[in-house]
């Protein structure tokens, strides 16, 4: 088991995060497990690299002095697996908000689909979605979309270097992704629907590797309890 003096000196903690948790809150969870097992009242942590709270799977999160390591952690390759649902748009690109449109999609082929992935693969240009937990003058985007006001974002260039559909179930495509920092998989399924002219939005999402972190080797937040008690 290990020492509080282990923790402070700094450890990575690899948790696999649950479906509707934030990342704000597996930290505090983490946080606070350490805290109370030791009888502590301060230690830092912290994470390296948000997930949405309808997004599971990896979360790299950093104890004591390893919180030094997070902004290299972050800008590390990533991997990701989930479901892009053709036919259907959302203001948030994803399940967090109600559908705003819905598309014909009588015209989509397992070929067309195939084809399109590889307009999504080496460097492309993407605009984050407007539901985010970006800045934009001082102010959280997903505050500013849910204010019902009006922003202009600027796109930014990302790195795709895999973007594979490993199934198709009617208007349901799971697939494999592997990109750089600053890829935003609800863009992606935002912009992949546009390029079939279907609409699409993500309705499922796992992080499944950061660098040579992997899913595999997490625990659950109430695992790590468990370890600590």
């Amino acid at each position: 088991m290990a020492s509080l003096e282990d923790y402070t000196a700094g450890k990575v903690i690899l948790i696999d995060k649950p479906l509707h948790w934030t990342s704000f809150q597996a930290v505090n969870k983490i946080r606070w497990a350490i805290k109370k097992r030791f009888g502590i009242k301060k230690i830092k942590v912290g994470h390296a690299g948000t997930l949405d709270p309808l997004a599971t799977g990896l979360l790299v999160i950093c104890s004591g002095k390893m919180t030094k390591q997070i902004n290299t952690f972050q800008g590390q390759e990533k991997a990701y697996t989930g479901t892009i649902t053709l036919g259907s748009t959302t203001p948030s690109y994803d399940l967090e908000t109600e559908f705003d449109k819905t598309f014909d999609t009588s015209h989509i082929t397992e070929d067309l689909i195939h084809n399109t992935t590889r307009k999504f693969t080496g460097s492309i240009e993407q605009y984050p979605p407007i539901f985010s937990a970006l800045k934009k003058d001082g102010k959280r985007l997903y505050d500013i979309a849910r204010a019902g006001e009006s922003v202009e974002l600027n796109p930014r260039t990302v790195e795709i270097t895999t973007f594979e559909i490993t199934e198709i179930n009617g208007l349901n495509l799971k697939f494999k992704v592997v990109c750089s920092k600053g890829t935003y998989i609800r863009s992606l399924a935002q912009d992949f629907g546009k390029a079939l002219n279907c609409g699409a939005h993500l309705s499922e999402l796992r992080r499944t590797r950061i660098g040579s972190f992997s899913v595999e080797k997490a625990i659950s937040p109430e695992a790590f309890l468990d370890q600590l008690s």
